[in-house]
């Protein structure tokens, strides 16, 4: 798996470098804005909000222009905001320094697990929908009214797990586990996240129904 480290502070992407590298992984380490940009593709970002040239979450809304390769945000910052910005923007993870590099790997393959699985992909049709909404699931392409909307990797997913039995209940817990491979109590702040950018993106709240202390269900708003 080729991972791509963008941190300018040499104290911190040396031995993390030299730890990944140990582990299996291969590595390209850079430490600015602009060479992150300039590297070609790899499996996974590990990315740094302070960098000298530009902030990484620049970064990352460039990179979510052409790609839609997986993005851990690693930072000293810890403050909701910082992971609420990072979440909005399309990071598919969050880990705040000082962390270990178990728990690092633990999220790197759980993202890369999700980034290969949208959830029920191979139990529902490539193609779904549910009056004006259509979502397809091979080119992940998802309009209403025949108005093509512009998601992010993480709410096409929840939208995906939702149209699979429009008006069931999906729980908390079961998009936690299908979609962040974990049941951290700390991702369930990302869930409200992406369901209230999903909600306002898709122009009416009634899309995405709270089924209150369990979960989400796909709604139809009214004409």
């Amino acid at each position: 798996m080729r991972l791509l480290i963008v941190e300018d502070e040499d104290s911190i992407a040396i031995p993390l470098a030299d730890g990944l590298r140990r582990e299996g992984f291969e590595v390209e380490r850079v430490a600015t804005g602009a060479q992150a940009l300039a590297a070609p593709e790899p499996d996974l970002i590990l990315l740094d909000l302070r960098l000298p040239d530009m902030d990484g979450y620049s970064v990352a809304r460039e990179w979510r222009t052409r790609s839609r390769v997986p993005i851990i945000m690693v930072t000293a910052r810890g403050e909701e905001v910082d992971r609420v910005v990072g979440l909005e923007i399309g990071a598919d993870d969050y880990v705040v320094k000082p962390f270990g590099l178990r728990e690092l790997i633990a999220r790197i393959n759980a993202v890369m697990r999700r980034s290969g699985d949208s959830g029920a992909v191979d139990e529902v049709p490539d193609e779904m929908s549910s009056g004006d909404l259509e979502v397809s699931l091979r080119t992940r392409r998802v309009t209403i009214g025949g108005q093509e909307l512009h998601l992010t990797p993480r709410e096409f997913d929840i939208l995906a797990m939702l149209i699979a039995d429009p008006g069931a209940v999906v729980s908390r817990d079961d998009l936690l586990r299908r979609l962040w491979g974990t049941t951290w109590a700390v991702q369930t702040k990302a869930i409200d996240v992406h369901v209230s950018s999903l909600r306002r993106k898709m122009g009416d709240p009634a899309w995405v129904e709270t089924v209150r202390g369990v979960g989400f269900r796909l709604g139809t708003p009214s004409a």
